[in-house]
């Protein structure tokens, strides 16, 4: 397990999972709240999960240069963040255009029936 994480299960739970998914959370709400596109979040979580390798290695010893420990927790810290952009930019949608839009899940938003459209 620890072969494929790239870091110690105790590590990548604490660092990764905890606090740089929290630091992906904060971003993704963020970017959300400056309507920046997806793209934009994919860059952000590259470059949490730089941190994340360096803060194992320099904190916890773990190996600097490990591809898979750098791609298995550069992807949790990105989709965490893209859940986070998701989430923000849904309710975003409904809190901004109120009489357009309702909520259809935590994920998404739809157009509200009998909703005023310019045909």
């Amino acid at each position: 397990m620890e072969t494929i994480l790239g870091s110690s299960v105790p590590v990548f739970v604490f660092l990764t999972v905890l606090v740089f998914g929290g630091c992906g959370v904060l971003t993704g709400q963020t970017l959300a709240e400056g309507w920046k596109p997806v793209s934009s979040v994919l860059a952000y979580s590259l470059l949490l999960g730089v941190g994340d390798r360096f803060l194992a290695w320099g904190l916890f010893g773990e190996q600097l240069l490990s591809l898979w420990g750098f791609a298995v927790h550069t992807a949790v810290i990105a989709l965490i963040t893209l859940t986070a952009h998701r989430i923000a930019t849904a309710r975003r949608m409904v809190n901004q255009y109120p009489w357009l839009y309702e909520r259809a899940g935590p994920f998404a938003w739809r157009e509200k029936t009998g909703a005023a459209t310019d045909e």
